[in-house]
């Protein structure tokens, strides 16, 4: 079974193009760093009848996601690289809708991508009980659910105790992405986060996405202007348009081919 690593800002999946039988199965053993490959999850590539290609996520704990904003940059990548295509502007099918892509080819190769990763949903910002404590959030959809909190210091945000509590929040029932989130100047943010299924990971796209639409709202940030989002994995930047469509550019690595046998 052949897999490609790839990651955008170390957020690494293994990329197979094709079915996979039990791709949640797979997920959970791979994903595992010390007695699988390693990685964030695994992301399937498929035919679409509505788009270029179709692409599904399955997180380190075998859960299915809609969408993955690094995820999705590295999909182009994949099929460009690999020949699957030689458009340079794809539409690929996602759980949470049909999203544009405009890659960026140097030497044949692609280095990054621009997405138009739809309308943020920002709800008004709640105050939620988690363990004990009295945490304002900010509940954005991009595709996937997210929680962002606005902090003093995200260097030292409390990611492994209240981000799991937040994720397993009684408010958020189907589960939720926690982003800690730090304005640092202008258009400029420090980012960490705890992804639903996955833990800490070194970048998020989606929870960079809604971290800039959270931002905009919030008045930290400006509309139609570049925000660079900093995360733990390095800069993503996310523009935030006047119908809160969120157009996001990052970069797109390939780590490595893999030979599995399950």
């Amino acid at each position: 079974m052949h897999f490609t690593k790839m990651e955008g800002l170390g957020n690494d999946y293994l990329y197979h193009y094709g079915e996979l039988s039990d791709p949640a199965a797979v997920s959970i053993k791979l994903s595992e760093r010390h007695f699988g490959i390693g990685s964030d999850g695994i992301i399937l590539i498929l035919p679409s009848d509505s788009a270029d290609f179709k692409m599904r996520i399955f997180n380190a704990d075998g859960s299915e996601a809609k969408m993955c904003g690094n995820g999705i940059r590295c999909v182009g990548k994949y099929v460009y690289d690999k020949g699957y295509t030689d458009k340079t502007q794809l539409k690929i099918e996602t759980l949470s809708g049909i999203k544009t892509l405009k890659l960026n080819v140097a030497d044949g190769k692609v280095k990054s991508a621009r997405v138009d990763m739809g309308k943020a949903v920002v709800s008004e910002p709640v105050i939620l009980n988690v363990d004990g404590k009295k945490i304002t959030t900010t509940p954005v959809s991009t595709g996937n659910p997210h929680a962002v909190t606005f902090v003093d210091d995200a260097e030292n945000a409390p990611l492994t105790t209240t981000g799991p509590a937040l994720e397993k929040h009684p408010y958020f029932p189907d589960g939720v992405n926690a982003e800690f989130a730090q304005i640092i100047g202008k258009n400029t943010i420090r980012m960490r986060v705890w992804e639903r299924g996955s833990g800490i990971t070194m970048a998020c796209g989606t929870g960079s996405c809604a971290t800039a639409a959270a931002a905009v709202q919030a008045g930290f940030c400006n509309k139609n202007e570049e925000i660079t989002v900093i995360l733990d994995g390095g800069k993503l930047t996310v523009t935030v348009l006047d119908d809160n469509t969120v157009i996001m550019q990052g970069p797109a690595t390939k780590v490595c081919e893999c030979e599995v046998e399950m």
